[in-house]
């Protein structure tokens, strides 16, 4: 295993970058592949990173985390600025544009968690609470699935 990079090291290693962000050297080339983050290649043709290359690989893990899918982690990063290292400002911006996909995610989450375990509103009359909820399966004319759920 490589050892952690020096803190004041501008250009870091395949196996640097790996140690230091705890992502495996195959899914840090699959993420050059992609376009999410860029090497240079040295005279040996040996992969250098930028040392910022640490904030993106981090911010792709915990996006991945939270369900954000890899096309929309590369079209944000690919508003960040080309060439040099992006400031604070350029990283509220680019955490802002998520802001309220995020928010949708946790009200759905909540509800689920919150109401799971009674009617979701699906129409299956299955549940005792249905015949109250959803007399008649009143719920079908305003189309399938759990109806209580995706209109609120």
């Amino acid at each position: 295993m490589a050892e952690n990079p020096k803190w004041n090291q501008r250009e870091l290693t395949v196996g640097e970058l790996s140690a230091r962000s705890g992502v495996a050297v195959s899914a840090l080339h699959f993420y050059e592949r992609k376009g999410l983050i860029t090497a240079r290649r040295t005279s040996g043709n040996q992969r250098r990173y930028r040392r910022d290359t640490l904030r993106r690989v981090a911010l792709i893990r915990i996006a991945q985390r939270v369900g954000i899918p890899l096309t929309e982690i590369g079209a944000a990063l690919d508003k960040l600025p080309d060439g040099h290292i992006p400031t604070g400002e350029d990283w509220q911006r680019l955490s802002a544009s998520w802001r309220s996909e995020l928010d949708e995610r946790i009200h759905r989450l909540q509800q689920l968690r919150d109401e799971f375990d009674g009617c979701i509103g699906c129409g299956c009359l299955s549940l005792e609470r249905c015949a109250l909820a959803n007399p008649h399966d009143a719920a079908a004319q305003h189309g399938p699935g759990p109806r209580r759920l995706l209109e609120s």
